[in-house]
């Protein structure tokens, strides 16, 4: 098919907005015949922009620098909704779970499937795949789980898991985007610079250099977020506006300004921004917080269509079949063994956590538009080797989206870890109205006590509430403290709450 040059579209082009609102449109009636076959619809709005691309309609974006721009500002976006959505009080029995497996798992990671690459396919792949440093770069790359993919298939398929997994994916997916960035942009600067140091010691300086680095980028933008995300609650909460979307519009610019400010003095901007909306999302008595949550959510929706569309259309099909097997090895040996590897020896230091919470972890490895952007950022820096870089992520994300993307719902059925596993509902006659949410039931299991045996160390997803707990013949009117038994049975309201 010869590609229609006519829409060779410059960014900024009145052409944009109708090609938009036409890729839109067909993405939304996408989604719908997806969600029926439970495909991810990341992987659908992906496809589509491919569909669109150079090698389909032959839809060529000229400025990459303007897409990479659209791309991480998307990418902000969505951040930032996640942020407001995680819960305090849910996050904080597994807030040191997810740090080690954002920072010390993407690392090992890296190392694990850097030096893979490295000495099975490095003489292949060509370019930046020939140095070991090239190949920590494309492990490096592709090493973050992708906050928008994990966002989406967990909340909107409306997944709830046990042991407090749903909190831990959703943070540890959050951050370490920002971890795995950094990681990125070190590497490509030291191998600039090792392109101009002989020796060495030289390269061993500027890895040191890097490392120092990186920590300084994590703490301050730990302490950014932080910082002025405390500064945005006492403004939230003083300030008194006329008009309920004024209150959104004021968190982005909090948070847009935590992401800056961050940047600007050396530290991770994406970082600060996630920890910022936290600390908002967390805000007791939140004016409007119905509206500010919808409208994030309708944004979120918006960012992560325009993402995908928008790098799909970046993508080469044609100039992918060179790197096809070396990809697709690449990208199984990570799911199979790279990050479990890295989930697994992260964990080790910690408790309460069972096997098969582990292993479903390290299956919810998602990529998607953060890996894409990075190889983007590789290409925009002139690396060598970039393009196949790009190429190869690309190839990785659509397998991990079609993989491990239609297949969490299942594993999390086959591993006994969805809280609504139960095939009959019991209700022991309650009704409520649909509006207050759907009546579960649920029988506790030795494995819902491993972590305490209190209805509180329970640590049940956001939305989720009991409401009543029958033991034997007895029913027991729930709270915090109420001593647990194995085959308690559990009835559940799964419903959106204003606390």
């Amino acid at each position: 098919m010869i590609p229609l040059s006519i829409f060779s579209i410059d960014l900024s082009s009145g052409n944009l907005i109708l090609l938009v609102s036409l890729l839109m449109f067909v993405a939304i009636l996408m989604a719908k015949v997806g969600t029926k076959f439970g495909v991810p619809t990341m992987l659908l709005f992906l496809i589509l922009g491919m569909l669109a691309g150079q090698d389909g309609l032959g839809i060529r974006i000229d400025k990459l620098e303007a897409a990479e721009f659209l791309g991480h500002l998307a990418m902000t976006i969505i951040l930032l909704t996640g942020g407001l959505e995680t819960s305090i009080s849910e996050t904080k029995p597994i807030f040191r779970k997810g740090v080690a497996i954002s920072t010390l798992g993407v690392f090992l990671t890296i190392i694990v499937t850097g030096f893979f690459i490295f000495y099975v396919f490095g003489s292949r792949i060509g370019g930046a795949g020939t140095s070991i440093l090239g190949c920590l770069l494309l492990a490096a790359v592709m090493s973050s789980t992708d906050s928008a993919s994990v966002f989406s298939i967990l909340r909107n398929s409306k997944l709830s898991l046990r042991e407090n997994l749903g909190p831990l994916l959703e943070l540890e997916s959050g951050s370490n985007d920002p971890m795995a960035y950094v990681l990125t942009i070190l590497l490509v600067n030291i191998m600039e610079m090792a392109g101009h140091s002989q020796g060495t010691g030289s390269t061993w300086s500027l890895i040191l250099l890097g490392g120092w680095v990186l920590i300084k980028q994590i703490v301050i933008g730990l302490v950014m977020g932080q910082a002025l995300g405390y500064v945005g609650r006492l403004i939230i909460t003083r300030i008194h506006l006329q008009s309920s979307p004024l209150y959104s519009i004021l968190i982005l610019s909090i948070a847009m300004f935590a992401n800056g400010a961050a940047s600007f003095i050396g530290g991770n901007g994406l970082l600060a921004l996630y920890i910022c909306a936290i600390v908002l999302g967390n805000t007791k008595d939140m004016p409007a917080r119905k509206e500010v949550l919808l409208f994030f959510d309708g944004i979120t929706w918006l960012s992560q269509l325009m993402m995908f569309l928008l790098l799909g259309l970046l993508a080469q099909p044609s100039q992918m079949h060179h790197i096809l097997l070396p990809a697709i090895l690449i990208g199984l040996f990570l799911m199979f063994v790279a990050r479990p590897a890295g989930i697994m020896l992260s964990l080790i230091p910690f408790k309460g956590l069972s096997f098969k919470a582990r292993l479903f972890t390290s299956w919810v490895g998602l990529k998607g538009a953060g890996p894409i952007l990075f190889a983007l950022y590789t290409v925009l820096e002139g690396v060598d080797g970039s393009n196949e870089i790009f190429n190869i992520v690309f190839t990785i994300t659509l397998l991990s989206l079609l993989v491990q993307g239609m297949t969490i719902s299942p594993a999390a059925r086959m591993l006994n870890l969805s809280i609504d596993d139960d095939p009959e509902v019991e209700t022991f006659g309650l009704e409520l109205p649909e509006e207050m949410g759907i009546l579960r039931d649920h029988t506790v299991s030795d494995e819902d006590l491993e972590g305490g045996d209190t209805l509180r160390d329970l640590h049940l997803p956001h939305g989720i509430r009991v409401i009543m707990v029958r033991r034997a013949e007895k029913f027991i009117v729930p709270h915090g403290s109420l001593k647990l038994m194995p085959g308690d049975r559990l009835v559940i309201l799964l419903g959106d709450t204003e606390d």
